[in-house]
């Protein structure tokens, strides 16, 4: 089967940092599905495992955490889908990535795609989605019930990105006042279109910003992008009893004695948790892509596709990394269709 991969660490700008290559067809076993793989999706992720690392492997390292394809076979094990079923997902961070012609992939991690998206948009959510809901309804423990966090607000910062802009709809669909950071007019407009009520940029101080709004606290922050740099907005922010939640990594010690008096809660998301550790909860994922690929088909929820790509190969996959290094895309890109 085709794939595409990488041996060397290198600059996007280089043919060879990822390249066409080919390899057995996997067979599926226990709960895993054989997945054709039909579009798959780039994530700032992406650029991170491709860039780290210095030495040179032996063996192509496939990766990619994005994908939507139709099942054609399935482990002894499977009981959730059957062969002709077409899926959706964000894959495994142990685990062959889906930049392949098949993937395996265990069914408890896997949704039913969305029967009103084109493959392309399909394949746009999957990683983005489980991220949001699960930072918000698990980490921050937002209830589900607008009722419930009616007067509520949250502060979602760098919303225009993949996940934020998933977050934002989730949030403002959940009842909450959402407040995005955006910096640029189109993304100030993107994060408009997607629920948020007001915005605010975070290249300024995120504390001036969001007082000038009327709001000397919020209740939750959701923090995409940065958290050194806002950590300590963030919890001059934060309301007492609050909740803050990221998904990105510090670089330097965070001081979360400037949470105690405030008796604020921060957590970590990590979406690819329940797979790596196959913990007990590992098929809510499945469970919470079947959620999205309903509120999506009802309209509530928007694909955030914003560019495609053809035909599914490493010129194109480059193509790809460099529009998420470039550090000003907004929504998702995506690159599909196999050569024959």
């Amino acid at each position: 089967m085709k794939a595409i991969g990488f041996t060397e660490h290198l600059n996007i700008n280089k043919p060879e940092s990822l390249l066409d290559f080919e390899e057995k067809k996997p067979s599926p076993k226990g709960h895993d599905l054989l997945v054709k793989v039909s579009a798959v999706s780039v994530n700032p992720v992406d650029v991170i495992v491709r860039r780290s690392g210095r030495s040179k492997l032996k063996t192509p390292k496939v990766i990619g955490w994005d994908a939507c394809g139709i099942v054609e076979e399935t482990g002894k094990q499977v009981s959730l889908f059957k062969p002709g079923d077409r899926v959706f997902y964000a894959g495994s961070f142990k685990r062959p990535g889906s930049n392949s012609e098949y993937q395996l992939v265990d069914e408890r991690i896997v949704g039913c795609a969305p029967k009103s998206l084109n493959d392309d948009e399909a394949a746009a959510m999957p990683l983005t989605s489980l991220t949001a809901y699960e930072a918000l309804f698990e980490q921050l423990s937002l209830p589900t019930n607008s009722q419930a966090n009616e007067g509520k607000t949250i502060l979602i910062i760098n919303g225009a990105g993949g996940v934020g802009s998933v977050a934002t709809q989730l949030a403002a669909n959940a009842g909450l006042t959402v407040i995005a950071s955006a910096s640029r007019p189109e993304s100030i407009n993107w994060v408009n279109e997607h629920g948020a009520k007001y915005t605010v940029n975070h290249r300024n101080n995120l504390v001036d910003e969001v007082r000038n709004l009327g709001y000397k606290y919020v209740d939750y922050i959701l923090e995409l992008k940065d958290l050194d740099n806002h950590w300590k907005e963030m919890c001059e922010l934060i309301k007492p009893e609050g909740a803050i939640a990221s998904i990105t990594e510090n670089r330097r010690p965070i001081n979360l004695r400037l949470l105690t008096t405030k008796k604020a809660t921060f957590a970590w998301e990590w979406m690819y948790t329940k797979s790596y550790y196959h913990t007990d909860d590992m098929q809510t994922q499945h469970e919470i892509l079947n959620k999205i690929a309903q509120l999506i088909d009802e309209g509530i929820l928007k694909c955030t596709l914003t560019q495609s790509l053809s035909p599914l190969n490493a010129t194109n996959l480059r193509k790809a990394h460099s529009l998420i290094e470039s550090g000003h895309m907004i929504g998702k890109v995506v690159v599909s269709g196999w050569e024959d």
